[in-house]
């Protein structure tokens, strides 16, 4: 089964405790337009008093949404994440998670691996894996979990999620807020997931940004998860959606070299823009930009350049 759904319409992704009273708001647009992928949790977000109260808001939301004869095609892309792999059981014969695009799986290990593939059996649900246990500082752990992950999931795995605030809790830290995430000990993580999981077909989201007060050093973290091919980034607040996205848009003359990549007629190595460009060794990457531009569009050309083409135009 060829997974329906491409990691780059995830964007930002919004966690919400499936406590709160306004997701249907945001699933229907009425909050929140720009959001490209919700996940209501009723894991970390939700305390162990809470659980009940949750399971029932969360029945409630997805019976309104049945009710509203399901969720707008141009909605945000819907997610539960079960507090675990008991809890996923019973959400997953829930004839309403025909309204959920699929499981956030969280703290995902190799140890637990096969209770969370008994429990998330509907082939209808797509899956994201969380990687935030202390097996992942461990490269030889993650090339066998994601050979496990490929046998037991097939293409239900849309992308791999990073969870960075719990792999620096495994090591007694906590992000310095005046840094990016990359001066810290996930400066070799991320790079060895990226190679790790990505050399093996995954596609992986960034971590969570969770201070509010630094925006700019928000997008020095994303220009640096985007160097390493990470598709999305979780949002912990809905202030970080447009700076997420407006980060994800493609450079023009990135485009238009993926274009020229994926001609058929281009020639096994040529220049462009002052850089070698070669089909065979490139064309992933092409690929990956045509694909991203799709879901992000393209940063829009500075104002100087635009003048000037207007200028060239006008002359003919």
């Amino acid at each position: 089964m060829r997974n329906k759904y491409s990691p780059y319409a995830l964007g930002a992704t919004l966690y919400m405790p499936a406590t709160r009273n306004d997701i249907l708001q945001i699933v229907f647009k009425e909050r929140l337009p720009e959001l490209r992928s919700l996940v209501v949790c009723l894991e970390d977000a939700v305390a162990e008093v809470e659980v009940e109260d949750a399971l029932r808001n969360l029945h409630h939301l997805l019976r309104r949404i049945k009710d509203r004869v399901g969720r707008p095609a141009d909605g945000p892309l819907l997610f539960v994440r079960p507090r675990d792999a008991a809890m996923a059981a019973i959400l997953n014969d829930w004839p309403l998670m025909d309204y959920v695009d699929g499981f956030v799986l969280p703290k995902l290990s190799l140890s637990s691996l096969k209770s969370w593939e008994d429990a998330v059996t509907n082939p209808k649900l797509a899956l994201m894996p969380t990687l935030e246990t202390a097996e992942v500082f461990n490269p030889a752990a993650m090339v066998e979990l994601g050979q496990a992950l490929k046998a037991g999931f097939n293409e239900r795995i849309i992308a791999l999620r990073i969870g960075g605030n719990d792999l620096m809790g495994c090591l007694g830290l906590r992000r310095n807020p005046a840094t990016t995430l990359y001066g810290t000990p996930m400066s070799y993580v991320i790079p060895m997931l990226a190679g790790v999981m990505g050399s093996q077909g995954f596609a992986l989201t960034a971590p969570v940004f969770e201070q509010l007060a630094t925006p700019h050093i928000l997008e020095e973290e994303l220009a640096i998860d985007i160097s390493h091919g990470l598709v999305g980034k979780t949002a912990i607040h809905p202030s970080q959606i447009h700076i997420i996205h407006n980060a994800l848009r493609v450079n023009l003359d990135d485009l238009n070299s993926a274009r020229m990549i994926l001609n058929s007629v281009a020639p096994a190595v040529f220049k462009f823009n002052d850089a070698m460009c070669e089909p065979a060794t490139h064309f992933k990457w092409a690929t990956n930009i045509i694909e991203r531009a799709k879901w992000h569009g393209v940063v829009p050309a500075p104002a100087v350049v635009m003048d000037s083409l207007l200028l060239a135009e006008a002359a003919h």
